[in-house]
């Protein structure tokens, strides 16, 4: 049984590109809870959960409080929320925008790796800021494992490159690779024998 319990990912801008190239490639039979948080307009709906579904086998949910967390599903922090794992769910809250921004990625990643400690898996992709970076230090700091999207294959540069030099042992990834990555750690984790670099 795989020690990761749980993948966080963040995004800003070209992040539903950079989404859907990872959904459409994963396995319809992955077992570890996805969270994704895009920043959007304050405004938005749920039309990120409704692309992202159009892609993938996982069931994708638009996340309501207390949403539980559950095996081969994607959870979207909705528009104007921040978003919080609180053991086997999720939470919402309005507490005020952290970098211009809510839902903040920095707080989900934080909230995950406090929750999680070497079972998070956090992966920060395209993005024209430093939101993300943060949050992505804590995880590691409490043991769980970073992945970063190679700035050369990011419609925007800017996020991940800023969490490279946040978190300069990460590992970083072509887009088109990160499904597949991300699969290979959930299977050998936790067997010493053959766990991935």
């Amino acid at each position: 049984m795989s020690d990761i319990k749980l993948i966080v990912m963040g995004a800003s801008w070209g992040g539903l590109s950079a989404f859907t190239r990872i959904f459409s490639t994963m396995p319809a039979d992955f077992e570890i809870p996805i969270i994704v948080v895009q920043h959007r307009s304050r405004h938005g709906d749920n039309l990120l959960a409704m692309l992202l579904q159009d892609c993938t086998a996982l069931r994708v949910v638009d996340v309501e409080d207390k949403e539980p967390l559950e095996a081969r599903s994607v959870f979207v922090a909705p528009a104007n929320y921040h978003l919080l794992v609180e053991g086997d769910h999720i939470s919402l809250t309005t507490d005020p925008l952290v970098k211009f921004s809510r839902p903040s990625i920095d707080v989900t990643f934080i909230s995950a790796g406090d929750a999680y400690g070497r079972g998070v898996v956090g992966v920060v992709l395209t993005g024209a800021n430093d939101d993300g970076s943060r949050g992505l230090r804590h995880i590691v700091d409490r043991g769980g494992r970073s992945i970063v999207q190679d700035p050369a294959t990011a419609e925007s540069p800017t996020m991940p490159a800023s969490a490279l030099k946040e978190v300069p042992e990460s590992e970083v990834v072509p887009i088109t690779e990160i499904a597949s990555r991300l699969v290979n750690i959930v299977k050998h984790a936790g067997n010493p024998q053959r766990r991935a670099g």
